[in-house]
């Protein structure tokens, strides 16, 4: 569905991509992981064509996504940090964006915005909102568009217990209908139970992508966070 071939980037003299090579097939998880300035980001960015590659391409569903910018509405992006007109209430951004990506023959998905009882908080200014609610409005959108594909940057940062497991759940069930998700997060515990593939940078450079019943076989470990770390101590 999503395969990067030879992706490599250059910010000045600063490589943060190396020849990236990864295949995202429907029906996946996949973790996106590594340490600060691995390029996680700017991978993702990538695949958003929010940034061009100085070599190598990108293609979804065959299609190189330098030449067919439609693509991009079948994708549901989470951002680490959602960024919203100050002025306006969660239900105008709410409708602002389903203007914007008007689509007759889809229906809503607002079961998060259900879930998160955010219906409640629609005259609520965005300028107002905490970091965990604005991270909720942030989940909200990028599952409203029933999109075949969900990339989720540390989409469980800030929210409270029960609205991570609110989200965990729905992540589980979208996976299940034969979608491909990608999140990254820095806490490797809440993804033991949600991913089928881990893809690990570090400085750039691709270090595995490896499905996660293999990695745990190759390693041992059950723990995604332990299995990680058996890998990279070999190093």
């Amino acid at each position: 569905m999503i395969i990067a071939s030879n992706v490599s980037k250059k910010f000045r003299k600063l490589t943060v991509l190396e020849n990236i090579s990864v295949s995202c097939a429907k029906g996946e998880c996949i973790a996106l992981i590594g340490p600060n300035g691995s390029g996680k980001t700017t991978l993702i960015k990538t695949i958003l064509g929010m940034v061009v590659p100085d070599s190598g391409f990108i293609t979804f569903n065959g299609q190189n996504i330098l030449h067919d910018w439609k693509y991009r509405s079948h994708i549901g992006y989470m951002p680490q940090i959602g960024r919203y007109p100050d002025n306006m209430t969660i239900g105008q951004v709410l409708n602002m964006m389903k203007d914007i990506r008007a689509d007759k023959e889809k229906k809503w998905d607002e079961e998060l915005i259900d879930a998160f009882g955010v219906n409640a908080l629609l005259n609520k200014r965005m300028r107002t909102l905490s970091g965990g609610t604005r991270q909720k409005v942030s989940a909200c959108l990028a599952f409203l568009f029933d999109p075949d594909v969900l990339i989720l940057d540390e989409p469980t940062a800030g929210l409270d217990p029960l609205s991570s497991e609110l989200l965990k759940e729905k992540i589980i069930k979208e996976k299940k209908k034969g979608k491909l998700v990608m999140i990254t997060s820095h806490i490797l515990s809440e993804l033991d139970d949600l991913i089928t593939q881990v893809i690990y940078m570090q400085e750039g450079k691709l270090i595995f992508h490896k499905n996660i019943d293999e990695l745990r076989k190759d390693t041992g470990e059950q723990k995604l966070s332990k299995a990680i770390a058996s890998v990279m101590l070999k190093k």
